[in-house]
């Protein structure tokens, strides 16, 4: 059962150099040590090995050793672990690993008060963004009126969209969310599969389904959804329509053809926003050259009110042989 109001801790953290290459991290509460070393020291023990550092938890301190440069990104990622268990009461492995990507090791003791304005608070976490891109494209996502992005699979590209758009629509900046993709895999064969078109269609928009669904209680999407607030459907529906007050995403659109994209883009009204996310390496139409992903970032780039941002593999999220499979097909590409 959830409580009705966050748990309150004591967030201070002190730190005490040693001349033996160690670094005490001490905590004033006790709760908050405990989330951040994790049952059975799993949390230290997943950060011993991703670092290859010695890490000891004693009365109230996490103790490092190490070279210098290793003891400040541990410490930098027990100080974001720490801020992680304050905002969700939890750690899951995907923080720890995002806890000592680069942009921990670059912000150092200020990255607690330059990333306070990236998070997004939904009702059921709050969102960090992990690496400066991600930060980037937050920043776009909540400034500018169109958003192209581009990058591998896992860098939280529709993630973050669905999550700034869910906390506009909760905070009433906007009236309705519009989530689409291009269904390519069922082509001419969507005829032929059971069910209504909901239910021909809804395999190819599980993402979209399953990133609303983190952020806001079942109940409360489908009620959304019931009524309009929320809505997901094919980019083949959206031909025809004005989009007014609304925060509209289209995901895969490595698989929208230039003039679906162009459609798209041209659906939007007043106080509207529009995103495109494609992974250019994981286009499934028959002829990979329509895609019109690409295309859209050359053409519209330059334009003030739109921004362009593109990942790599340094932006991963998932589990992190997804970033060396990314990079390692990258590479084979590009030889």
């Amino acid at each position: 059962m959830r409580n009705s109001s966050p748990k309150k801790f004591n967030s201070n953290l002190k730190f005490v150099y040693s001349d033996n290459n160690s670094v005490s991290v001490v905590f004033q509460d006790n709760n908050l040590l405990m989330g951040v070393v994790g049952e059975f020291n799993s949390n230290l023990k997943e950060l011993e090995k991703l670092t290859k550092s010695n890490i000891y938890f004693r009365g109230n301190s996490i103790i490092i050793r190490n070279n210098d440069g290793k003891n400040e990104i541990i410490k930098n990622a027990i100080q974001f672990l720490s801020e992680q268990f304050i905002n969700n009461g939890s750690i899951e492995k995907k923080d720890i690993i995002s806890s000592i990507n680069n942009f921990m090791i670059q912000e150092k003791n200020n990255k607690s008060k330059e990333n306070i304005e990236y998070i997004i608070k939904t009702p059921k976490k709050s969102v960090i963004p992990r690496s400066e891109r991600q930060k980037k494209y937050v920043k776009a996502l909540r400034e500018s009126d169109i958003i192209i992005s581009a990058g591998p699979a896992g860098t939280g590209k529709t993630f973050l969209a669905v999550a700034v758009a869910l906390t506009m629509l909760l905070e009433k900046k906007i009236e309705r969310i519009i989530l689409s993709r291009p269904a390519v895999e069922a082509g001419e064969r969507l005829g032929f599969l059971p069910g209504d078109m909901k239910e021909k269609v809804d395999p190819y928009l599980r993402p979209l389904y399953d990133s609303l669904y983190d952020l806001l209680d079942f109940e409360k999407i489908q009620k959304r959804i019931e009524i309009g607030d929320i809505e997901i459907a094919p980019i083949a529906f959206m031909r025809g329509r004005t989009l007014k007050n609304s925060f509209a995403i289209l995901d895969e659109a490595q698989n929208a053809t230039d003039t679906q994209i162009k459609m798209f883009l041209t659906r939007i009204g007043e106080n509207s926003k529009i995103v495109i996310n494609g992974d250019p390496s994981q286009i499934d139409l028959p002829n990979k050259s329509n895609s019109g992903l690409n295309r859209s970032k050359k053409l519209l780039g330059h334009l003030k009110e739109i921004s362009v941002v593109d990942f790599n593999h340094n932006d991963v999220v998932r589990h992190p042989l997804v970033s060396k499979i990314v990079k390692a097909y990258s590479d084979q590409n590009n030889e």
